[in-house]
């Protein structure tokens, strides 16, 4: 039995946010009888449960902005140590996802080597290029995933190009790398074109099927928003734009407001955030078209859910993007009209071209991106390394 200690997302059962997804379903999935996972789940108590098999412990900590993701990892990595010792746990794995606990790791990686156990990482994307920290935390970021590959076994990257990264950056560690993608739910929508809480979503926010492009994402600026938003309005289209997001009337709203003046014009809909995810899988169906314009690496979730479901997808092109989306979407750049000009030749694209364009996507996407191949890499990896 080989036993393997999940810590860095906020745990399981999901509710949101890629990295608990995918510790949803490594474990719901779980091909292998040979694995056990431990889960760190980020809660007000310390207890323990099952779920999916796993066991499941919850990690308590304060709020204290910021820094409570880093003592969550740290009280989680503590954990761990505890219940292999206690247990006299041989050959464990770490894993770790994302690279926030660099400058502790050193500590604890000598009292997990004592105790035969390894570190595995996952780097996640560039976190240290997030327009939402600061200086100082960017800093951070950056020296903690310096010490994080120094210290780790293998890091485990879902991006050929993060991988790529890795290798050229931290060349001085001599980095074991392996490339494990991010999966894709592949199933189509319970929900029926006469779905009354689809029809009822529509009327509520102006839209009808085929008739507007597509956004969903965190809105943050390196997610591109006001150069979409810009190049859309330049635009000759006919149909809207319905941004789905998290948006708070914060500075970064409030100064794209000023910069682009979106509010004059009616096709640009910002209509909220949709947690039905059988609702917005039918959402993402029934669009005309996706724009995609993150650029802060790694495999995001949201492109290949776009590429799974939606027959048209506009891609920033980026490494990142190119290397999921490949032959199957097609790419704009930041150059001024780039995007104006590429949503009016799409518009003008044969329904054959659309829907050779969708065919090649949801091709990728099941033969490259599903879950179970992705499980089925990770288990090869845990067992055999």
């Amino acid at each position: 039995m080989k036993d393997i200690f999940i810590i860095g997302s906020k745990g399981i059962p999901a509710n949101y946010g890629g990295f608990e997804t995918f510790v949803e379903f490594l474990t719901e999935r779980k091909v292998s009888s040979q694995l056990k996972y431990h889960v760190a789940c980020l809660a007000e108590d310390n207890k323990e449960f099952e779920h999916n098999g796993a066991r499941c412990f919850n990690v308590a900590v304060p709020n204290i902005g910021p820094a409570r993701a880093v003592l969550y990892d740290i009280k989680s990595l503590k954990s761990c140590i505890e219940y292999i010792e206690k247990n006299k746990i041989q050959n464990a794995i770490i894993y770790i996802l994302a690279c926030r606990i660099g400058p502790f790791l050193p500590y604890y990686k000598k009292k997990l080597s004592s105790l035969g156990a390894k570190i595995y990482i996952n780097p996640d994307g560039h976190e240290w290029k997030r327009s939402k920290w600061n200086k100082a935390i960017q800093k951070y970021w950056k020296v903690s995933e310096k010490l994080m590959v120094k210290h780790s076994e293998l890091i485990i990257c879902d991006s050929k190009g993060i991988e790529t990264y890795i290798q050229n950056d931290y060349k001085e560690f001599s980095p074991k790398t392996t490339f494990i993608a991010y999966g894709a739910d592949t199933s189509v929508s319970s929900l029926h074109d006469d779905d009354t809480k689809l029809i009822d979503w529509f009327k509520k926010k102006g839209l009808q099927n085929d008739e507007y492009y597509l956004i969903v994402g965190r809105f943050v600026p390196e997610n591109n928003y006001e150069l979409v938003i810009r190049e859309f309005m330049k635009s000759n289209s006919t149909k809207n734009l319905a941004i789905i997001s998290n948006v708070e009337k914060n500075n970064f709203y409030e100064g794209l407001l000023a910069r682009t003046k979106f509010d004059t014009d009616s096709r640009i809909k910002f209509v909220g955030t949709v947690y039905d995810q059988e609702l917005l899988k039918k959402i993402r169906e029934e669009a005309f078209g996706y724009f995609h314009g993150h650029e802060v690496g790694g495999t995001n979730p949201s492109l290949l859910e776009a590429l799974a479901s939606t027959q048209l997808n506009l891609l920033l092109d980026v490494i990142f993007n190119r290397e999921v989306g490949s032959v199957g979407a097609v790419y704009f750049t930041k150059e001024e009209n780039s995007l104006a000009d590429l949503v009016n030749k799409v518009e003008r694209f044969s329904k054959e071209e659309i829907s050779d364009l969708e065919s090649k996507a949801k091709k990728r996407i099941k033969e490259e991106y599903s879950w179970s191949k992705i499980i089925s890499e990770y288990e090869e990896v845990f067992l055999n390394n």
